[in-house]
């Protein structure tokens, strides 16, 4: 198939591009570096001419925290709501939205809210339309994965709060087979969570990328919820990750029940303890 892929330079849509490509597939990106910018394409007509011959649309942009140049209101909402809209014009019905666990009813951040607002605008159009909502998705390239590894291999692990927090981390590997089974099932319009084998602490999830560097566990250190919400005000320009939406996400918990996705599958998503042989 044609397929025109949003977000191409990015962590998922990376691993997305080279998978589809080595299946056989053509891939047409969309992305900064591929010389289209998003914030430039909020309506239908500035969508309309990059969908000539296209068969399917896989939308994976994301960003993590908002910048000058990059918000979430028209990466996540508008640019994506106007591509729905161009879609059905232009009868492409194959549709795979990459959202977000947590963008739901009852979202609570502008992250996840603008997430949201795209996935409820596809539902209601008459397409194939697949709004695949993963948790905390980790691989090769990864930028979350790379700053919990930092945090996993220091001889004390700073926690915020007690670390008892919930995550459900899934492999890369395991969000493209996904789209990949979007693409071929032809499903009807559906949302899905994809999430891995089994919920973990966040402190658990930290032990275990300890453990597959091949360290031995390490002691913790709990900081105050608040002292950190204090000093991420300032960090989160230094480093996005930690901007406070973030971690009230990250408190919060990321779980889901992973039996949708396994009947989906038709197999068991990757435990932790395989994904990390990949990494």
């Amino acid at each position: 198939m044609n397929i025109l892929l949003t977000g191409a330079s990015g962590f998922i849509g990376h691993h997305l591009a080279q998978a589809l490509t080595a299946g056989g597939h053509q891939v047409m990106p969309v992305s900064r570096r591929n010389g289209q910018d998003m914030q430039t394409l909020l309506t239908p007509e500035a969508w309309l001419p990059l969908l000539q011959g296209v068969d399917a649309v896989i939308n994976s942009v994301g960003i993590i925290a908002e910048t000058r140049g990059q918000t979430f209101e028209k990466l996540h909402h508008r640019a994506p709501a106007a591509l729905f809209w161009a879609c059905e014009q232009a009868g492409i019905r194959r549709m795979v939205q990459i959202s977000a666990l947590g963008a739901d009813a009852q979202a609570f951040t502008p992250y996840q809210l603008s997430k949201y607002a795209a996935d409820e605008v596809l539902r209601r159009l008459p397409l194939e339309g697949v709004v695949l909502r993963p948790s905390l998705v980790y691989g090769q390239g990864g930028a979350s994965m790379a700053l919990f590894q930092r945090l996993a291999r220091l001889p004390v692990i700073p926690l915020v709060g007690d670390g008892q927090y919930r995550v459900q981390p899934v492999h890369i590997s395991d969000v493209v087979a996904t789209v990949f089974q979007c693409l071929q099932a032809l499903p009807a319009q559906r949302t899905l969570d994809v999430v891995g084998a089994q919920p973990l602490t966040f402190v658990e999830w930290l032990q275990q990328l300890r453990r597959a560097a091949g360290k031995r566990p390490a002691p913790t250190l709990a900081i105050p919820f608040a002292a950190v919400m204090a000093s991420a005000h300032v960090g989160r320009f230094v480093m996005p990750l930690l901007h406070p939406d973030n971690l009230r996400m990250l408190q919060r918990g990321n779980v889901a029940d992973v039996a949708p996705l396994v009947a989906f599958l038709g197999r068991m998503p990757l435990s932790v303890e395989e994904g990390l042989c990949y990494i």
